[in-house]
């Protein structure tokens, strides 16, 4: 692998890492314009594809999708770098806010709600973008409304599974005749059999780690398997994990109900993944190594779930039912894309008439403008803060 992509794969996540603000469902704005609008790694159908595979799987899905763009891009070394760059600004600040969080506090910081409704903007244009690649007939913006009207009526990771699996089912009988024969492959150059060694060594880590942090005591071990084994089983991401880490931390004691809340507080304010408020936790439990150890085996699950997955997706893209799978659960993604950019994304930002003018002119600075999305973050916080000094 030519050190040219690595350190371009490289340059190219830090800077989505430093400016994705917003969570995971603006993650995936930004990703789109960075690596397939801006810089043409692949294609809106392959991405499409690729975040439908995400879903599928536990685990941070926007990270997932930046691992596969890298392992895409630059096999897996790629993805390691590609989720390095992604992951490393958020994590050295919650180590370092775990290291002073008694005096360190930006819960209110007015810049914050800025953020908030540049994700308004970012989720939107990514939204309607997408929208318009997978949802083109009627059948599939029915099964998209349908997504969102579910969604937004029972919010759960669960109903999101089931939708997905639902939308796949009808897509596997209804859909195929539909398939694209013209779809674009992706190389790739993990092989089948480092996907399925990928997915052995995960079983075999769910299963072995939690024997070994019983007959070998050991802090380390113990944080290792506290973390993989959450890692491995959240689905839906993101928010989802949090209440999971919450069990696993305070009634044990490792962590106050208090000491949990104000690293909650501070994961809401950086950019990247939300998963790395592991990092922060294991921080906290047992300092810098703890934290390196809760952020690797947090996101390890998501590195081999994706390596063991990706082979097969090359392949099964090209077969008309497995298409019309995809077809169908892509449009059933936009709905839950839809759901979530009105709930939470929209409803816990536009408090107000000059958060919605704020939004709408960013939104139209990157649909229409065609302005890149870290500029976007910049006049987003620079015009919120005018707005905050004047109303008050």
């Amino acid at each position: 692998m030519q050190l040219k992509t690595l350190l371009e794969i490289g340059f190219t996540s830090l800077k989505l890492g430093l400016t994705s603000f917003g969570g995971p469902i603006a993650h995936l704005g930004y990703f789109k314009n960075e690596y397939v609008d801006k810089r043409k790694w692949l294609d809106d159908k392959t991405y499409a594809d690729i975040i439908a595979l995400a879903q599928f799987l536990p685990g941070p899905a926007s990270s997932q999708v930046g691992m596969a763009i890298g392992m895409i891009r630059g096999g897996i070394f790629g993805g390691v770098v590609s989720w390095f760059g992604f992951t490393l600004p958020s994590v050295i600040v919650l180590v370092l806010f775990a290291a002073m969080y008694q005096t360190f506090s930006l819960g209110d910081a007015s810049w914050i709600a800025s953020l908030k409704i540049v994700a308004v903007a970012v989720v939107a244009h990514a939204v309607l973008n997408l929208g318009k690649k997978l949802t083109p007939d009627r059948p599939r913006i029915a099964i998209a409304l349908l997504a969102a009207v579910i969604m937004l009526a029972v919010p759960s990771a669960f109903i999101q599974i089931m939708i997905i699996a639902v939308a796949a089912l009808l897509g596997f009988f209804a859909f195929a005749k539909q398939s694209q024969p013209d779809v674009h492959s992706f190389a790739i150059s993990i092989t089948k059999k480092q996907g399925v060694f990928s997915l052995a060594l995960l079983v075999l880590l769910l299963i072995g780690t939690p024997i070994l942090a019983t007959t070998y005591p050991s802090v380390h071990i113990q944080l290792f398997d506290m973390f993989f084994r959450v890692g491995t089983l959240v689905f839906g991401g993101g928010h989802v994990v949090l209440p999971l880490l919450e069990k696993e931390v305070v009634p044990t004691e490792l962590l106050t109900s208090s000491q949990f809340l104000a690293g909650y507080g501070m994961a809401q304010a950086v950019p990247g993944p939300l998963f790395t408020f592991a990092s922060y936790l294991g921080a906290m439990i047992h300092g810098v190594i703890g934290a390196i150890i809760a952020t690797v085996a947090i996101f390890l699950p998501s590195f081999l779930l994706v390596i063991g997955a990706l082979p097969f997706l090359k392949e099964l893209r090209g077969k008309p039912r497995f298409q019309g799978m995809l077809n169908s659960v892509n449009a059933s993604v936009v709905g839950i894309l839809l759901a979530a950019f009105y709930d939470p994304v929209f409803t816990s930002s536009i408090n107000h008439n000059l958060d919605f003018a704020l939004a709408a002119l960013l939104f139209i600075m990157l649909q229409v403008w065609k302005l890149p999305a870290w500029l976007i973050v910049i006049i987003g916080v620079v015009l919120g803060q005018a707005i905050n000094i004047i109303t008050n």
